[in-house]
């Protein structure tokens, strides 16, 4: 079976199916796992490179608005692998190229590939879709097994944050985006619980909501956590210096500053694929150190500011 992926989530449920070498095709955002470079990339984006997140903003709201695509298809390239299965998706025109723009594409197709198209909107969507596209890549034993092991890791981190009090899981508020605020929703409550958070910005299988900073005071977070969509640490970092530079942190009340962390919200939250898991066990152990270890291989969370203590952000103590 010939597959091409168009979204990264996709690429990375695939290999994690153990399907990279019936992998033809994938999205100019497909980075994961490693292995993947070098594959025929089928779309780009049409947001200029380098723009700071507020321009971001206003181009993907107009773009938006005017029912633009901010993607195009190379289909003379998608005809070429001529794929088997596609998988794709129609939940966010943000994150991927937009679905009705490949449903045109596949209609010049001279085959009738067999299409997947990915929407999960909470941790256990995710997990169904591990079941979906094994079922049509003809492997669903082996989506089975995936299945049982993405859940088992997701059971422990669970059973952990059971076992603690209510007063002692911290408000946790993410933003995934600061050039306006956005909170994080979707799947991101359900891992802020898994990991002995109390969820306090952001609607659990909704989409992500545009927010004033009075949102954020008012939701009182006791841990703030900065995961940026669709960047990774280093492009995170001038947006993260700026929240933390500017005259509203500064006038928070004395005595409730929250603690501010730092991690990869492009390799991690954005995405709805298996790494959703690695998110909890990173977030879970950002939170509750003594309770949850690090598993080996995933980053450390980066500490931007403690009480009324805030660092540079390439310095900030425990960044790894």
């Amino acid at each position: 079976m010939r597959i091409v992926t168009l979204l990264p989530s996709a690429t990375e449920l695939v290999c994690g199916l153990g399907l990279r070498e019936q992998l033809v095709g994938v999205s100019h955002e497909c980075d994961w796992p490693p292995s993947v470079s070098g594959l025929p990339v089928l779309t780009r984006s049409r947001i200029p490179p380098g723009l700071p997140s507020a321009d971001i903003d206003r181009l993907v709201t107009a773009q938006l608005q005017d029912d633009a695509s901010l993607y195009s298809l190379d289909t003379e390239g998608l005809r070429a692998l001529a794929p088997d299965l596609i998988v794709t998706q129609a939940l966010c025109d943000v994150c991927a190229v937009s679905g009705n723009e490949v449903a045109r594409a596949i209609g010049t197709l001279p085959g009738k590939p067999q299409v997947v198209n990915l929407e999960p909107v909470c941790l256990q969507d995710v997990l169904d879709t591990v079941g979906l596209l094994a079922e049509a890549a003809g492997c669903a034993e082996r989506g089975r097994d995936y299945t049982t092991h993405l859940q088992s890791r997701i059971d422990t981190v669970a059973t952990r944050s059971r076992a603690l009090a209510q007063s002692d899981r911290p408000r946790v508020a993410l933003l995934d985006w600061l050039d306006p605020l956005f909170d994080g929703g979707h799947w991101v409550p359900e891992l802020i619980e898994l990991a002995g958070g109390r969820p306090c910005l952001g609607g659990a299988r909704e989409p992500s909501r545009r927010r004033v900073r009075s949102d954020l005071d008012h939701a009182r977070p006791d841990v703030i956590v900065i995961a940026l969509c669709g960047f990774d640490i280093d492009c995170s970092i001038p947006d993260a210096e700026a929240f933390l530079a500017s005259p509203e942190w500064r006038e928070w009340p004395a005595g409730s500053l929250p603690r501010v962390l730092l991690l990869d919200g492009n390799a991690y939250f954005s995405r709805p694929g298996p790494r959703l898991v690695d998110s909890m066990e990173i977030l879970a152990h950002a939170l509750h150190p003594e309770l949850h270890a690090l598993p080996p291989g995933l980053p450390e969370a980066r500490l931007l500011a403690s009480g009324d203590t805030a660092w540079c952000v390439s310095t900030s103590p425990g960044s790894r």
